[in-house]
């Protein structure tokens, strides 16, 4: 006859300080947890009222420039710097962690600073600007070049161009930069002149943006509504998009080399695939005016926008509308915005002169977290994406309070959308040789070309 015998280890159920929950054995048959789904979907309800009820995404707002900002960079190789220009030609350099001005350029340019980005390498203090004056200048925050209130700090080189400037980016690694005005040029830091001119129909060049992946590729957009993709191995473009209206920006996604994201004045922002441009990958659609800026997050997941409707919006890529709002009362039009590197902020620059730095989870505290409150976290965040198609779980998550501009123009925007989808569905039926339908993906692009 065979005996076994139950036996179990103190040390399973023994807790390590006197700070820990007890720990008790259960039974995870559900025939013994009845109510399991109703506690369960209470939580989710309770998780997502918290969610909100601490959602205050503003942390401060960086006074300090006259004009409004119009062009900022980050630096990629330092979490706490930002470099913003101005309506009046003066260069900031903020510190993030003391929120203060650490360095300034009153008078870097004659006219708007078109575009700012940071030099790679070891020295992370460089950085170039291009201004409405047809100059770049490249500056130094060191010691020795930090000038005293009023006082433009001398430039460590400066090249002059024919045109006045719209945006500039560099390579990542070879000491290359290029610059859009009327055609893209690119510069070699050495020589005074650009090494190459490239151009494809544009009138004026909106902004140039190099892939940091991909670092032989680089994009631009111009005022007669293209999009135009271009080879620096070859010094030649590689493919041509032209779209119902202008494009205003253009972002990389720094996980996906053959992703990019477009700003465009339809209110809409547009993912395309550049192996494949005759369709856009994603349409995000929610802004009701003109889309100024957009980055992707460090992770590639993740938009941010900044719109003239005065609104900066979060998205995921994968969706199609937005999954927050930010929005402040004495914030004007929004230039420029950008993650930071760590993908914990949101930098905003807008009309009003203010730099301001939101939270890019409005509900997520910093700080250290102990295992107990992290497992809290996970498990509340587990049971809003379950119950997440729930009325009133959905209802809550959803909720915002926007202003009442905002909102009377997005409730004209569609109900200007769905007449004229009426208008063309009523045609169909009536009409002999109506048009045929065409997907939301197409709809903004005329047509594409490739060299």
């Amino acid at each position: 006859m065979k005996v076994k015998a139950l036996s179990r280890s103190t040390a399973d159920f023994t807790r390590e300080t006197k700070s820990d929950i007890q720990i008790l054995p259960r039974n995870v048959d559900p025939e013994l947890h009845p109510l399991e789904r109703a506690r369960e979907y209470k939580r989710a309800l309770n998780a997502a009222k918290v969610e909100r009820m601490l959602a205050k995404p503003f942390i401060a707002g960086l006074s300090g420039h006259i004009d409004g900002i119009y062009s900022m960079a980050k630096n990629p190789w330092d979490l706490d710097r930002i470099v913003t220009g101005s309506g009046d030609g003066e260069l900031r350099m903020w510190s993030l962690s003391s929120q203060e001005t650490i360095w300034r350029a009153p008078e870097a340019h004659r006219g708007i600073v078109k575009g700012v980005c940071n030099i790679p390498g070891g020295d992370t203090d460089r950085f170039l600007s291009v201004g409405t004056d047809k100059m770049v200048k490249v500056w130094s925050r060191t010691e020795s070049a930090v000038a005293d209130d009023g006082v433009t700090p001398e430039t460590v080189a400066s090249y002059s161009g024919k045109h006045a400037f719209s945006g500039i980016d560099h390579h990542r690694r070879r000491p290359l930069f290029a610059t859009s005005s009327s055609l893209v040029e690119v510069w070699d830091v050495e020589r005074s002149e650009p090494i190459a001119n490239l151009t494809w129909g544009a009138d004026t060049i909106n902004t140039v943006r190099m892939n940091q992946t991909e670092v032989n590729v680089l994009a631009s957009c111009g005022t007669d509504r293209s999009i135009i993709l271009y080879d620096l191995r070859t010094n030649s473009p590689l493919a041509k998009l032209l779209m119902t209206l202008s494009t205003n920006a253009i972002s990389w996604n720094p996980m996906e080399a053959f992703m990019f994201a477009t700003a465009n004045e339809d209110h809409n922002i547009y993912t395309f695939d550049m192996r494949r441009m005759d369709h856009a990958v994603n349409v995000l659609r929610d802004h009701v005016s003109a889309v100024m800026d957009v980055d992707y997050s460090p992770t590639g997941q993740e938009l941010v926008s900044a719109s003239y409707d005065r609104t900066l919006r979060l998205w995921d890529v994968g969706t199609g509308h937005s999954r927050d709002i930010y929005h402040a009362k004495r914030m004007q039009r929004v230039f420029c915005a950008k993650y930071t590197q760590d993908n914990k902020y949101v930098l905003s620059g807008s009309d009003d002169g203010n730099l301001r730095l939101w939270r890019a989870r409005a509900s997520e505290r910093v700080g250290i977290k102990s295992n107990r409150e992290r497992a809290t976290i996970e498990y509340a965040d587990k049971l809003k994406d379950r119950f997440k198609y729930v009325p009133e779980v959905r209802k809550v998550l959803r909720h915002r309070n926007i202003p009442t501009s905002i909102k009377k123009a997005s409730q004209t925007k569609q109900v200007m959308l769905q007449s004229r989808k009426r208008k063309e569905e009523n045609r169909r039926k009536h009409e002999k040789d109506a048009k045929p339908r065409v997907p939301e993906r197409k709809k903004a692009i005329i047509g594409t070309s490739s060299k």
